[in-house]
């Protein structure tokens, strides 16, 4: 059951970027909550010793890179999204225990949905870490019946494929930097923000449908660029980020991420604006 605490926080290596609390304070404030939301830079060898020393003022936490797996892996219980990805961006802390969510899956479904992509059949992830593995759940759940796989490390690939079989999507890996891609209706970049793939960055634009990339800081980046250089939309992370947050919520005052919210409406409204804020 959920207790009168109050604090909560996002953890991550490196934080100081994070528009977490912005959003956080925005949804509480028309909550009518007092709830206190920080930050605080935990990186994965210090996770579990910043966790043992919580006391029972604590709510829950955000957890973004790198913590995603280690989370899961000290997480009391799972969620059916933190199940299938081993990956969690939520902890709800009540009675002593760590309870593990994965709000990025819904978060980017909901993101590519208000962008305008809605049941794509044909989709390509760019990556292979956490937020991939997030990325290829959420493109099933849009309706992707195939789904295009880059990334630098083989084994990283091959473990989405065996997830993709599991959600009844083909899945096709390749090096990040292969030639020749296929047609896709929309890319998912899940890298990091500075990366540049030179010319093939044109060949994947050339061959898709829009860009929804997770990065949100430097934009546009090198391949949002490619991106708009070959006429397509390109998209960045905010989206998924408004909406990953809004379900945190949702975690943190109901304990569910698919119980709304009173006056949500409203709340996400404020979230929004808090978003794009200086």
């Amino acid at each position: 059951m959920l207790t009168d605490a109050t604090r909560l926080a996002v953890w991550g290596d490196p934080i100081a970027h994070s528009r977490s609390p912005r959003l956080h304070a925005a949804a509480y404030g028309v909550l009518g909550l007092d709830w206190e939301y920080g930050r605080r830079c935990v990186d994965e060898a210090t996770f579990d010793t910043e966790v043992d020393g919580l006391d029972a003022t604590w709510r829950g936490l955000s957890l973004t890179m790198p913590l995603k797996h280690v989370a899961a892996a000290r997480a009391t219980t799972l969620d059916d999204d933190a199940r299938l990805t081993g990956a969690v961006n939520t902890y709800l802390l009540t009675d002593g225990r760590a309870h593990g969510f994965n709000t990025d899956v819904g978060g980017l479904a909901r993101a590519l949905d208000e962008v305008g992509v809605r049941r794509p059949e044909r989709v390509r992830v760019l990556g292979a870490g956490a937020t991939a593995t997030s990325a290829l759940v959420s493109a099933a759940r849009a309706g992707a019946v195939e789904v295009e796989v880059r990334a630098r490390r083989p084994e990283a690939a091959a473990a989405l494929a065996e997830l993709g079989a599991l959600l009844g999507v083909a899945v096709r890996t390749a090096p990040l930097d292969a030639p020749d891609p296929v047609q896709v209706d929309t890319t998912i970049a899940a890298l990091p923000g500075g990366t540049d793939l030179g010319a093939l960055a044109g060949a994947l634009a050339s061959t898709s449908g829009p860009l929804v990339d997770v990065v949100y800081g430097g934009w546009p980046t090198p391949l949002a660029r490619a991106w708009e250089s070959a006429g397509v939309a390109a998209h960045d992370g905010l989206t998924m980020l408004l909406h990953q947050a809004l379900l945190q919520v949702r975690v943190f005052v109901a304990g569910d991420p698919a119980q709304p919210l009173v006056h949500e409406d409203e709340v996400l409204a404020a979230m929004r604006i808090a978003l794009v804020g200086d």
